[in-house]
């Protein structure tokens, strides 16, 4: 029951669950295991304002996402593809089920996104970072190397290296 688009290129010894999907033009590295109902590279969440109709008009996603070698990615975890350029999850990280990553996001090396946790579009997560369950980062954001973002956390703003926030709005 998996997919694999055309132009995608899946890695050496890795393993795709019932129900998961690699897009067109997508790529997943070594020894990466997508659960269950895992989807890398659907189109993100990009619409701009027709203000003669008042109605939404689609962009089109032309990039790709790009999953690094020893990624785990967890049951209905989404990837989105990238507006232009890539999206990309870094070599190592582990993402609980249910979590969201928006189009031309990028996650570090040895990160760990916990279930529920959003990742906005254009946001760039540094190496070694900890989201916690149902935390969420807001577009265009940094989040440095180390940082840690606590559980129901709500990131509005840039997070150093090393920082811990918690709360909604994080501090």
């Amino acid at each position: 029951g998996s997919y694999v688009g055309k132009g995608a290129h899946i890695g050496a010894d890795s393993i795709l669950g019932p129900n998961a999907v690699v897009h067109h033009e997508c790529v997943v590295g070594e020894r990466c295991f997508l659960y269950a109902g895992a989807v890398v590279g659907s189109d993100g969440f990009g619409f701009a304002p027709d203000l003669a109709t008042g109605l939404h008009v689609k962009i089109p996603q032309m990039g790709r996402t790009v999953i690094e070698d020893d990624v785990e990615l967890g049951a209905n975890v989404t990837i989105d593809r990238a507006v232009f350029g890539e999206t990309r999850i870094g070599r190592g990280t582990k993402v609980d089920n249910l979590v969201q990553v928006g189009h031309n996001a990028s996650i570090g090396m040895g990160c760990f996104v916990v279930a529920q946790a959003g990742v906005s579009g254009t946001a760039k997560v540094g190496n070694g970072v900890t989201i916690a369950g149902q935390a969420g980062v807001a577009g265009h954001l940094t989040v440095g190397d180390g940082a840690t973002i606590g559980a129901q956390a709500g990131v509005h703003g840039d997070v150093g290296p090393g920082e811990r926030v918690l709360g909604s709005p994080a501090f």
